[in-house]
């Protein structure tokens, strides 16, 4: 199989703050070795009631304002901020992109022209947004599954079958946790998806959110075309994803195991390899034969 694409989910793991922003796409690409940063830009007034903007965090450990929306309007960057972010992508050789969580956040970035935009499980049954990417945006359109029946799945498929665009989706196995006990990674989903979508969409891929990497080649394994896994820089910083996230070693070897894994996945060419040969006239040659 050709080797999986990895995304390396910056989310808002960035606190703000855009020199740290700048380390991680640097990071990602140098060492790392990811082939894709993703961020996400919300438009905050459009996506919080009055009420939800101006309630506490629910965890004030976690949060960078005193109401929920000051929080999550901290960790928001500008178009301009993007445009930065998406010109140090480019110097560094890491493609950019970023989860748009509203039609405001997608008619901005579409702006950008990214290569790909995503959906978050949290926003793929809004159907505005949906057809607003579907009509104005050229690139693939990015999708995960989330917290979304088997019936609801069926329905964006098909949407994006009647917009004329399924062949530039890509929909991803995910189970919304974080972190996901091993047990709710469900990985065998990949395998679902792929007996019903395979020949519908452009790709499949897996979002996870568990501990560790050993599930992430396990879902090459099974088929996944695109690996995404939320990264930081450090663990222990202040936000509800960092403890799901994986740091730069983590991700240098989820690269690396996932390639290896990838490259592995093939038949035979011949009934006894190159590699093989010199050590069957040496290991067979007193034998007897058949």
């Amino acid at each position: 199989m050709e080797k999986p694409k990895i995304i390396a989910e910056i989310g808002c793991n960035h606190k703000g703050d855009m020199a740290i922003a700048k380390e991680m796409i640097m990071t990602a690409a140098t060492y790392c070795k990811a082939d894709v940063v993703k961020f996400q830009k919300r438009c905050n007034r459009e996506l919080l009631t009055f009420e939800e903007y101006n309630t506490p965090h629910p965890h004030p450990e976690n949060s960078y304002g005193k109401t929920y929306g000051e929080h999550r309007e901290f960790l928001e960057f500008t178009l301009e901020q993007h445009r930065q972010l998406q010109e140090w992508c480019n110097g560094f050789g890491i493609e950019y992109s970023t989860s748009v969580w509203d039609i405001t956040s997608a008619k901005e970035i579409c702006t950008l022209q990214p290569n790909l935009i995503k959906v978050p499980s949290a926003c793929n049954l809004n159907k505005n947004l949906l057809a607003y990417l579907s009509d104005h945006f050229g690139g693939e359109i990015h999708l995960s599954f989330g917290m979304t029946t088997y019936e609801e799945e069926e329905q964006i498929i098909r949407f994006f079958e009647s917009k004329g665009r399924n062949k530039d989706l890509v929909i991803y196995d995910c189970t919304s946790g974080y972190p996901v006990p091993f047990e709710d990674v469900c990985l065998l989903e990949l395998v679902r998806l792929r007996e019903l979508y395979a020949d519908r969409v452009k790709a499949i891929g897996f979002s996870g959110h568990h501990l560790g990497i050993a599930v992430d080649s396990a879902a090459v394994a099974l088929g996944a075309e695109w690996i995404e896994r939320h990264y930081t820089l450090d663990r222990t910083w202040k936000g509800t994803d960092h403890a799901a996230s994986l740091e730069p070693d983590g991700v240098r070897k989820l690269v690396r195991d996932c390639r290896a894994v990838a490259e592995s996945l093939s038949y035979k060419q011949e009934d006894i390899l190159n590699i093989e040969k010199m050590q069957r006239d040496k290991l067979k040659k007193n034998q007897v034969r058949w």
